[in-house]
């Protein structure tokens, strides 16, 4: 898997809550496809129809706060997004987004700098993201071997599967 991405972005402010993600009335699913289909949209009604794979989410303080849902980054990551970059991440959901295999990085000031549509490069293992408008390059905390092996298995499940050796098809 390459730990670099490349995308624009879609930026979003403070204490951006997981109702606001994936609102309460769509709970009623995990699917992926379905929940995408309504990511966004009570704070940015074009996000699900004009995102495209690869895009990229940066947001300001809090983002992902509220409720513990692993549906908030599955939306999101059910959108095509890439990847999440804020000022900082509720608790909850900065571990929820590793365990559906969703990449997120802090980095306060990529976060306040990026504009919406600007084009962002990333690269997970040195923790670089680079803003193509401004020519700005700044510096998150890089990802560890292991969290780096369970974005790349696509999630905690299935890397804990990989590990365990156990192959579950449908």
């Amino acid at each position: 898997m390459d730990f670099n991405f490349d995308g624009t972005v879609w930026k979003y402010g403070d204490n951006v809550d997981t109702d606001v993600i994936i609102p309460a009335r769509y709970l009623n699913t995990t699917d992926p496809v379905t929940l995408a289909a309504h990511c966004m949209e009570d704070i940015d009604q074009l996000f699900a129809q004009e995102v495209s794979a690869g895009d990229i989410i940066v947001g300001g303080r809090n983002f992902g706060c509220g409720s513990s849902r692993e549906h908030a980054p599955i939306s999101i990551k059910g959108a095509g997004v890439s990847c999440i970059i804020a000022e900082s991440f509720a608790r909850i959901f900065f571990r929820n987004a590793i365990n559906i295999g969703l990449p997120i990085l802090e980095s306060p000031e990529a976060a306040r700098e990026a504009q919406k549509g600007d084009h962002l490069s990333v690269d997970l293992i040195a923790g670089k993201i680079t803003n193509h408008r401004n020519g700005k390059t700044y510096q998150a905390s890089p990802y560890n071997g292991m969290v780096l092996q369970i974005i790349e298995a696509g999630g905690l499940v299935p890397y804990t599967r990989n590990v365990l050796g156990i192959n579950i098809t449908n």
